[in-house]
């Protein structure tokens, strides 16, 4: 009898030690899963456990494998809905409220994050926002050194007003103008964060296959990334210990700030450049800076304003001891006001306390916004300043190492079935815009790579409009930026949609018009994919004819005509440069399908230059069907990105 009860309590324990089926956290109700495709469903369960799989009018079942791993592939269905999903084995899930339609991967930075309630109109798409035929799931940021199988979510959302708030506005203008044309539904799976370069999103296998990379992730070890971030910071703390001649914790800074303090053996940074590039290197903590700046006692006596450019991320800013100011926006111009009676005659200390959360650290910007400004007159504050890192952040963040994101965001999505890819990204990549010719292109080629379809549809947005240094004779990065975007259209099914009109304040990086950037998204996807038959872009540079001191320029894509909103038919943004290769603004104006260019500046053109500047707001080429001119240069003179590669910093052996 024991014997009975003993088997009893065996078979009991055996029960319990079962595991139950789980699902990766994609499936969810509400849910949209690809039209005319195969549709993998895949989850864990015990080894060698049978697994069904029933959908609409199908039946499937499969063995895990050893590990417990499972995968069905559906076979492919018509768009519709809503159906049911079963998968029972040890337990039962059931999913419910499931559509078939067009799904879409909307992924970058900030600008395809930010949502339909901060775009402009937000309360009146709010209103209208009862489209059920719309689902919506948002992915959490998470970073990992290893590829994962898993993320975290709230799951699919099915779209009305109280949840639309929340969407990727440019994905969901692009949903709605896709819906209404083809009436099928949208699913948008947004996997995006704000801030991220290029290089957290691909994956480690495409790095080693770059001739570009390959050095690069050789020097990235295979560990978790609590072991990298334990690396990561050791490296760091012996790299700044060199550089200042104490280790990072445990300074007394408590007298940074005052007049009196004696900084003479502080190392040296160059202000406005962010400083991974320079000696402190890749470095997320907080960090002092010092500029000692000479007054007459004139100037000394006068209302004073404090302008340092803009800062990444916080600070606070102290003149001879007293505080003056503090922003905790990266991205916002510093302009302090010094009362009267701080500044004095002879020496005068400025200090800065930076909080660098992640990515790029320091005082950026224009070196014209870096001052000390007066009623009448101003004292540069470019140049040198003195530094102290007081400690180090230990952590990892989402920019300082490659594939964090991939690992952590894409690679659980696998092989999760999509139409295509929506991409918003390049502001954090802007310093190493010639790089990104090679990186984009090697992003697109992975993700096709890891999904098993080289002819997914790949359609990107190129950097807006923004108050950026930088000009035809100096150099620009950010326009470097959207010449490599433009180049990466030369991979077959991308599309990129120009948004250089679409931005109201240049000076903010957040353009909120997201409407027409989903519009014109769509217009691409409508014409190239779903065959409604349209234009969807721009005119786009051909070739060029100079005759005596004009330039003739033809262009591809022109619609209908080419076109201008200036009721006198002024068309603003070309520059032309002759044998000095130097570059003036050019008189335009539209003959037939031409463009003819000329300056009194200029005797012989030999280039052309078109929207070469980061604040493009001013070009007003178009053709007829609203679609703007597409950023180009005709020469390859000025490079300024070209010497600047991503690199990590070596860990500490």
């Amino acid at each position: 009898m024991k014997g009975y009860y003993f088997l009893i309590l065996l078979l009991s324990i055996s029960l319990s030690l079962q595991a139950n089926i789980t699902l990766p956290a994609i499936f969810s109700d509400n849910m949209v899963l690809q039209r005319n495709v195969l549709i993998p469903v895949w989850g864990i369960a015990d080894a060698y456990e049978k697994v069904e799989v029933k959908f609409n009018r199908q039946n499937k079942t499969v063995t895990a494998d050893i590990n417990g791993k499972w995968v069905v592939k559906l076979n492919a269905e018509n768009a519709g809905g809503p159906y049911e999903l079963t998968i029972k084995g040890t337990n039962t899930i059931l999913i419910k409220n499931i559509l078939i339609g067009e799904v879409w991967l909307c992924s970058g930075q900030s600008n395809m994050e930010w949502t339909v309630s901060q775009s402009n109109n937000a309360k009146q798409e709010i209103v209208n926002a009862n489209k059920p035929f719309i689902r919506h799931i948002k992915i959490s940021h998470t970073i990992s050194s290893l590829p994962q199988s898993e993320f975290t979510t709230d799951g699919w959302k099915e779209c009305n007003s109280t949840t639309v708030g929340e969407f990727t506005g440019v994905g969901y203008f692009f949903a709605k103008q896709i819906y209404d044309s083809i009436k099928v539904p949208i699913g948008l799976i947004n996997d995006c964060w704000g801030g991220t370069n290029i290089e957290t999103w691909i994956s480690r296998e495409a790095f080693e296959s770059s001739n570009e990379f390959k050095e690069m992730i050789a020097g990235m070890p295979r560990i978790n990334l609590d072991s990298l971030s334990i690396l990561k910071v050791k490296s760091s703390e012996l790299r700044i210990e060199a550089l200042q001649g104490a280790k990072p914790e445990g300074l007394n800074t408590n007298f940074f700030k005052e007049i009196s303090f004696d900084d003479s053996k502080w190392p040296i940074l160059n202000q406005p450049q962010l400083w991974e590039p320079q000696s402190i290197g890749e470095l997320d903590g907080v960090v002092w800076l010092r500029k000692t700046i000479t007054l007459a006692e004139a100037d000394s006596k006068q209302r004073a304003i404090l302008e340092l450019s803009k800062i990444d991320d916080d600070d606070i800013a102290y003149v001879n001891g007293v505080k003056v100011g503090s922003t905790n926006q990266w991205d916002a111009m510093r302009k302090y006001l010094i009362p009267i009676g701080v500044l004095k005659e002879g020496k005068n200390v400025i200090a800065v306390r930076v909080v660098d959360n992640g990515g790029g650290g320091g005082i950026y910007g224009d070196a014209a916004d870096l001052r000390l400004r007066f009623d009448n007159a101003s004292v540069s504050l470019a140049g040198d300043w003195k530094f102290q890192v007081e400690s180090i952040i230990k952590t990892t963040n989402q920019n300082s190492l490659p594939s964090l994101c991939y690992n952590a965001m894409i690679n659980p999505l696998i092989p999760f079935a999509f139409q295509g890819v929506l991409w918003y990204q390049g502001e954090s990549n802007e310093e190493r815009a010639y790089q990104y010719r090679k990186a984009f292109p090697l992003l697109i080629n992975d993700w096709r790579g890891k999904w098993d379809n080289q002819n997914m549809p790949f359609y990107f947005v190129q950097l807006a409009t923004f108050f950026a240094t930088g000009n035809s004779n100096d150099g620009c990065g950010w326009a470097e930026l959207r010449e490599a975007q433009a180049l990466t259209l030369n991979l077959p099914n991308t599309g990129m949609v120009v948004t250089t009109d679409l931005v109201d304040d240049p000076k903010d990086i957040h353009p909120t018009n997201k409407q027409d950037v989903g519009k014109r998204l769509a217009a691409i996807a409508l014409n190239n994919l779903y065959k409604k038959e349209m234009i969807c872009s721009g005119p786009t540079y051909k070739s060029m004819e100079v005759k005596g001191n004009e330039i003739i320029l033809l262009f591809n894509n022109i619609g209908s005509g080419l076109a201008t909103p200036d009721k006198n038919g002024f068309i603003n943004g070309f520059e032309i440069a002759g044998t000095d290769s130097v570059f003036y603004f050019a008189n335009a104006f539209i003959k037939g399908d031409n463009i003819i260019l000329s300056s009194e500046k200029v005797a012989t053109p030999m280039a052309v230059h078109f929207g070469w500047m980061g604040d493009a707001t001013q070009c007003n080429l178009f053709n007829k069907e609203g679609f703007p001119v597409v950023p180009f240069r005709t020469d390859d003179w000025k490079n300024i990105t070209k010497q600047e590669k991503y690199k990590i910093e070596k860990f500490y052996e």
